[in-house]
């Protein structure tokens, strides 16, 4: 992903930025688990740093989920590290299975029109999106990957999970630079199917 998505797309999350600058607020004990630094899909060359869990959604906000996510309910945590991928967990409780659902339907949806959203943004921008599956995790989850190329900055390639347990919905991006191909996408399932696992039922 690295700083060419900024360029890229002004929705486009500077994780980094964000690990170094958040200061962890007021979590509370019983919220729902997020994922660890190891649980990430693993990177050659360099380890994942994760940054602490903090209310509210990500500043700015993430690629292509960004618009979807309700900032009163939120948590996040950012993860980077020492070269061009980086990555974020967004968790909401909502307040019944029925507005989780809703919210896992837009948060899905977001990703699936998102790269249609980045070329009308951008002349400049090609996009791509593809479906990578379900994936089984207590009430369901999603992994679609985006594709995104820009005739002066190159390839970045972005993963999403999207997954439900009882009221509890979360959301994870991946992304670096590269194309389809350089997507752990088996690897990014197996930590889709934990963050999931971690969340709890409200």
């Amino acid at each position: 992903m690295g700083r060419r998505v900024l360029a890229l797309t002004c929705c486009a999350a500077a994780v980094s930025a964000i690990v170094s600058a958040a200061a962890p607020s007021a979590i509370a004990a019983d919220g729902p688990a997020f994922l660890d630094a190891r649980e990430l899909p693993p990177q050659a060359g360099t380890a994942w740093h994760a940054g602490p869990v903090t209310s509210g959604t990500p500043d700015p906000l993430p690629f292509c989920v960004g618009g979807a996510l309700p900032g009163a309910t939120s948590q996040h945590r950012a993860f980077r590290t020492d070269v061009d991928a980086d990555a974020v967990q967004v968790t909401v409780v909502e307040r019944d299975e029925t507005h989780a659902r809703s919210l896992a339907a837009l948060l899905n949806a977001a990703v699936k029109g998102c790269a249609e959203r980045a070329e009308q943004q951008d002349p400049d921008v090609t996009a791509e999106w593809r479906d990578y599956g379900r994936v089984d995790a207590e009430d369901g989850a999603s992994v679609q990957g985006v594709r995104t190329a820009h005739a002066w900055t190159g390839n970045d390639v972005h993963l999403f999970a999207v997954g439900r347990d009882g009221r509890t919905v979360t959301v994870v991006h991946w992304g670096r630079m590269g194309t389809f191909k350089d997507a752990p996408v088996n690897p990014f399932k197996k930590t889709t199917r934990t963050a999931v696992d971690k969340l709890y039922r409200g």
